[in-house]
């Protein structure tokens, strides 16, 4: 999996694309983040809040995500303001809090939101919930799960960010996925060609000489 993209790439990628009315809300909306950022308390929500919700509108459904990663950011939010957004949020608003997670939460704090994502059903919230923040926090044996979430829903593990790390010598894993593909089999059902790659990344890799 190739790196995740940075703030500044996701900014820039944005400029190059959106109309010129949607980049000049998107200035508005990242200066109304920065200057107002909000506490995570009981006060009254921000107004940023408000453009992180109308975000899919404004910049179009394609630039959604990277929008509100960026309003995210820009407001420096804390892991209260991220988790009451994932709480309150529609499905696509989640995904976003769950990307911002790297680039915002520097320790294990917001795990109860990646475990929440992988207890869904929904492939675009458990592939965002595998990313980044998820291969650097994530414990041993839930990270197994997660990875094994991803073949059962059929999201393809190439989302998994560091998997040949994480799976280079995982026999605990390798075994987990014998069980899973003779319990596809048993049942007369096909074993995803995903799981076949991944268990070829459990072999310890070979150290030069």
């Amino acid at each position: 999996m190739t790196r995740p993209a940075t703030i500044a790439e996701l900014r820039a990628h944005l400029d190059t694309t959106l109309t010129p009315a949607a980049r000049a809300w998107l200035d508005q909306a990242v200066e109304e983040a920065a200057a107002h950022p909000g506490s995570g308390d009981d006060s009254p929500p921000p107004v940023w809040e408000l453009r992180f919700a109308e975000a899919g509108r404004r910049a179009g459904q394609d630039h959604a995500d990277a929008t509100r990663v960026l309003l995210l950011h820009a407001a420096r939010a804390d892991t209260a303001t991220l988790t009451r957004l994932y709480a309150q949020g529609t499905a696509a608003e989640r995904r976003a809090v769950l990307e911002a997670l790297p680039h915002l939460v520097t320790g294990s704090e917001g795990l109860p939101l990646v475990e929440d994502a992988l207890r869904t059903n929904d492939t675009r919230l458990v592939a965002a919930a595998v990313g980044p923040y998820a291969a650097q926090h994530l414990p041993d044996h839930d990270w197994r799960h997660a990875v094994l979430k991803c073949l059962f829903t059929g999201v393809p593990v190439d989302v998994v960010a560091e998997l040949p790390r994480r799976a280079d010598g995982n026999t605990e894993l390798a075994r987990m996925l014998g069980d899973f593909a003779q319990k596809r089999t048993a049942a007369g059902r096909p074993v995803p060609e995903d799981l076949h790659r991944v268990l070829t990344q459990t072999a310890p890799a070979k150290k030069e000489a």
